[in-house]
């Protein structure tokens, strides 16, 4: 299990946002923090502890100004820390170039591939056409609804009609890279994880799968370590001291590597 850092951009700024609270109308999310330092500060943060493979997210809408200004930020980031961190939000094969030529590991992508509540493998043929499945992260954030776990697109707000299940992920390994999965309802609240969701990742994962959402004390990275049968790497955001919480950042990366 490896600590894959974030850097979550949501007007221009730097933030922790509650997972669930995102809303395109005004721009609004309920807000656990708001940096005061630049996207590159953490990107620095993150080299000098050697941590790799952790996601940049631009969480406004592409085509705004707001997502602009996310992208400036981002684009920061990866000028310090070229090839180890990976960026989704508004991704296409049409853009996905520019981000890999600009320092990305890896592009993120859900909604793209989701729309309209489906799986469009001819969306996805295309995203593995323009960076090819080594540089592509398949985003699986969901949200429970009727007992089942159903991915989510649009910055988590609308459901798809797609169920995160065993066959679902089996079927998408074969046309990526790795998984990043936000367990939305407890996205942001540290009030502990998706037992349920890293028990099935745990059970059915062949590939990297970052899990995230809800971690809040060591004892939740210990019960991810165990539910999770030591195979998903881990995010952990408004627990952090370096975001306002409580979990020393030092003291993760220690915990992380012993």
């Amino acid at each position: 299990m490896k600590f894959r850092p974030c850097i979550d951009i949501h007007n221009g700024k730097v933030k922790q946002i509650v997972g669930g609270s995102l809303l395109d109308q005004g721009n609004q999310a309920k807000e656990n923090f708001v940096a005061t330092q630049d996207a590159a500060f953490f990107a620095q943060l993150y080299k000098e502890k050697g941590l790799s493979g952790g996601h940049i997210i631009l969480l406004n809408k592409s085509g705004t100004e707001e997502y602009d200004m996310d992208l400036k930020q981002a684009l920061l980031a990866l000028k310090e820390y070229p090839g180890h961190l990976q960026i989704g939000g508004g991704i296409t094969p049409d853009n996905a170039p520019f981000f890999l030529e600009h320092g990305a590991s890896h592009v993120i992508v859900t909604s793209y591939v989701f729309s309209n509540g489906q799986i469009h493998y001819e969306k996805l043929d295309k995203l593995v056409s323009s960076v090819s499945k080594e540089h592509l992260v398949l985003d699986l954030s969901c949200r429970k609804k009727d007992g089942n776990y159903y991915i989510v697109t649009d910055r988590w707000q609308n459901f798809t009609d797609v169920v995160l299940s065993p066959e679902t992920i089996r079927e998408l390994s074969s046309y990526c890279d790795e998984f990043l999965i936000h367990a939305v309802d407890v996205e942001g609240k540290a009030n502990g994880i998706e037992q349920e969701l890293v028990s099935l990742l745990g059970s059915t994962a062949s590939i990297p799968v970052t899990y995230a959402g809800g971690v809040g004390s060591f004892e939740d990275l210990v019960l991810l370590k165990n539910l999770g049968k030591n195979k998903l790497d881990v995010t952990i955001g408004s627990a952090l001291d370096i975001f306002g919480g409580n979990m020393e950042f030092s003291k993760v990366c220690d915990f992380m590597n012993e």
